[in-house]
């Protein structure tokens, strides 16, 4: 009978009510839960639950999941109960779809450009445009009259708080302090919120930051640190205060003003002090911390080069609201700068695995710091002598000018190759380029890193899941034949192929340094490996999924407001993709930034010297950092590179061809068709499993560009360079760079 009633049971849960999409999504952002989270706990896969919230996609949960999803909507539905009179949305914690709802100013506080009405912010907030609407961007209004009010500096947030909002950061994470032409100086914040500032020098800017303004971020993890309020000087706030609106040469050089300067000077008699790199772009001015309450802010100064191009493109030139805007949404969806965009993610990797931790209570009831597990730790660990770059300190003594040879240095990196054109490619017409989407950060997630130091292992047995570099002998392994998949063989035309092992393509010749992922990769494709000599690192984990959910999140939600949606079929997405820069090209800004991120980051987990006084053979300034891990550098480099092999190989045994160059993530293959859809195997719209698959989604493709074969075969004749890498120039055609023949 038991058995009957728990099938009835069954078969009433089966039925569960369930709100609608948007009371789901609200309930969710309400308590702070991210999709991941809600996915974790049911047993399902994110894309499924952010679908269970749709509002134009809505599906609907069965059986098990259904029961599940009820209960916790229902128990959240009763810490949150909905108000019907709430006139201010809620905002997404997690990952806000759209900033078209600004957070709500403190009562003292005064908006310059007016924002939508409540009903319509509620709509914006629960229908995600393509675009955010023209309402949602802070307009240039009127200049606010010269009567300035300072916002009170209340420990409660106002009533009309978004949900989910902390009261001490009730303002945002940021604000563009910009100064107008009656010489009042107004604070930008996100959403178009603008703050009389009273102070009169840095000094006291520093003082009302950290006393009235309320800005400021949430720690990432538990045991982190909430992120400190950023201040961007425009050049007009700059002068009203004293600074430079442009450094001199010296100055650019030192990468700071003199310690002379009378701003300094303010500060060290007001009791403010600077960090090491001084008084630059991205300054930080604190005092000693006391207690658990921190006493810092950080400044940035676009018109001193804070915002490279590189990564920012023309952001340092946007007006102050425009400006606030971008770096509003950055610091949102991965969090509030903290230099440029490569120190920013090594800050984003710490933040989620802080070095330390709080102890459980000891005898007396006191907490101690203790190691957190799964960080780097807060003590920086030697590499080995085979990851060392050139001129490390562990190779100061091989003889002057030594080259290393692959036996000697472990050289993992990107694809730079290129081959001449087949017999069968000179009858195709055109040359189609594709681009793998944030193919780092695909190479980063769920990936398997080192923790700590590495073991030297004499002639060790592989294993796959141990990270680490081996010294083995790869060049019996043969691309004319491979498995693909468990059991199956199949033969290739290996010439037309770049070797996995080597970033030039070419087929090692003896034993050679690689990483973990490489190695594994030679199993994969069917051939025995005998490693001579390991450096393994035994303490291990993922470090870097946090990280790389984090940016993903925001890459793929910064280009769904730009129209590019994940999931959507084929044909639709290379549509989708043209012309999305101009839609929102402030937007387009946040997407460069966000990528910026994850190569900034994984190249400063193998940073250089740079200058200082620095001569070869000694230590330079990053290797005293945790996070100067060139192993983990490798290895994310590594399984890039093998991810876009498997590909290849997979497409090349499917359809028969080949790609002609190879650019790091963009690969160019000769076909008669000009559109990635002519020579992509796709099968009642589905892609071929384990090949290249278009989409926005990292580690998918897009359309990189599409020339004309005989233009490529006239590059290569003009520069007499019958292997010149198109694929550098395959975008717009434009030629560039050419030095020997590259």
């Amino acid at each position: 009978m038991s058995e009957l009633f728990d099938r009835v049971d069954a078969l009433v849960a089966s039925r569960s009510p369930l709100p609608p999409p948007a009371e789901r999504k609200r309930l969710r952002t309400a308590h702070g839960l991210t999709l991941d989270e809600v996915a974790e706990a049911l047993e399902v896969r994110r894309a499924t639950v952010s679908g269970w919230e749709s509002l134009t996609k809505a599906t609907e949960p069965r059986g098990k999941e259904r029961e599940a999803y009820a209960r916790l909507l229902n128990q959240l539905a009763e810490l949150y109960p909905a108000d019907a009179n709430a006139s201010t949305p809620v905002q997404d914690t997690a990952v806000p779809a759209t900033f078209a709802s600004a957070p709500a100013p403190a009562p003292e506080a005064r908006t310059l450009s007016a924002g939508p009405a409540p009903e319509a912010a509620a709509m914006a907030t629960e229908h995600t445009p393509s675009r955010p609407a023209a309402a949602s961007r802070p307009a240039p209004a009127a200049r606010p009259s010269s009567t300035s009010r300072r916002p009170a500096a209340r420990k409660a947030a106002p009533a009309n708080t978004p949900a989910g909002t902390d009261p001490r950061f009730v303002n945002g994470p940021l604000a563009v302090v910009d100064v107008d032409e009656d010489g009042q100086v107004f604070a930008y914040c996100v959403g178009g919120l603008v703050l009389d500032v009273p102070a009169k020098s840095i000094p006291s800017l520093v003082d009302w930051t950290l006393k009235e303004a309320r800005l400021g971020q949430p720690k990432l993890s538990g045991p982190g640190k909430d992120a400190d309020p950023l201040i961007v000087l425009t050049k007009s706030a700059l002068e009203r205060y004293g600074l430079p609106v442009a450094l001199a040469e010296e100055e650019r050089l030192a990468g700071r003003i003199p310690e002379s300067h009378k701003v300094i000077k303010q500060l060290a008699r007001a009791e403010w002090k600077l960090t090491k790199r001084g008084f630059g772009p991205w300054a930080r001015i604190y005092r000693p911390a006391q207690g658990s309450e921190r006493n810092c802010v950080q400044l940035c100064i676009p018109s001193w080069n804070a915002l490279d191009p590189r990564s920012w493109g023309h952001a340092g030139q946007l007006a102050p609201a425009e400006l606030a805007r971008v770096l509003g949404v950055y610091a949102a969806r991965v969090m509030t700068p903290r230099g440029s965009t490569a120190v920013t993610s090594l800050e984003l990797m710490t933040g989620f695995h802080p070095p330390t931790r709080a102890s459980e209570p000891d005898a007396d009831g006191k907490r101690h710091s203790e190691h957190n597990p799964g960080s780097l730790g807060k003590d920086p660990v030697d590499c080995a002598p085979c990851e060392a770059p050139d001129n490390h300190p562990l190779l100061k003594d091989l003889p002057r000018f030594h080259t290393r040879t692959p036996a000697e240095k472990l050289f993992e990196e990107a694809y730079d190759w290129a081959r001449p054109f087949s017999d069968v490619e000179y009858t195709r017409r055109y040359l189609v380029g594709i681009d793998v989407n944030m193919a780092f950060a695909a190479g980063a997630n769920g990936l398997t890193v080192g923790l700590g130091a590495p073991t030297q292992v004499e002639a060790p047995v592989f294993d796959a899941k141990l990270p680490g570099a081996w010294l083995v002998d790869l060049s019996h392994v043969d691309l004319s034949r491979v498995k693909v998949g468990k059991d199956k063989w199949v033969d290739l035309d290996g010439s037309l192929l770049p070797s996995p092992f080597t970033p030039s393509g070419e087929r090692p010749t003896g034993p050679a340094w690689y990483a973990t992922p490489t190695v594994a990769y030679a199993v994969e494709l069917g051939y025995d490996v005998t490693p001579i000599e390991a450096w393994v690192r035994y303490e291990s984990g993922r470090y870097l999924d946090s990280w790389y959910n984090r940016l993903r999140d925001a890459f793929l939600a910064t280009m769904a407001d730009l129209g590019v949606h994940a999931d959507t079929d084929p044909a639709d997405f290379l549509t989708a993709m043209v012309g999305w820069r101009q839609r929102d090209p402030e937007l387009a800004i946040v997407v460069d930034a966000v990528k910026g991120t994850v190569k900034g980051g994984l190249g400063k987990l193998r940073e250089r010297p740079r200058g200082e006084g620095w001569k070869a053979g000694e230590p330079w300034r990053a290797l005293s950092r945790p996070t100067w891990r060139p192993d983990i550098r490798a290895a994310v480099i590594s399984r890039t590179r093998i991810n876009l092999h498997r590909k290849i190989v997979r497409h090349a045994a499917f359809t028969g061809q080949y790609p002609v160059a190879i650019l790091s993530d963009c690969v160019v293959y000769a076909v008669d068709g000009t559109s990635p859809l002519d020579f992509l195997p796709y099968k009642d719209g589905k892609p071929l499993p384990g090949g290249f698959k278009l989409g926005i989604n990292p580690g998918l493709v897009k359309w990189e560009g599409t020339q004309e074969l005989l233009w490529g075969e006239g590059v290569r004749e003009q520069f007499n360079a019958p292997e010149l890498n198109l694929a550098r120039y395959i975008k717009d055609g434009t030629v560039t760079n050419i030095d020997n023949g590259e």
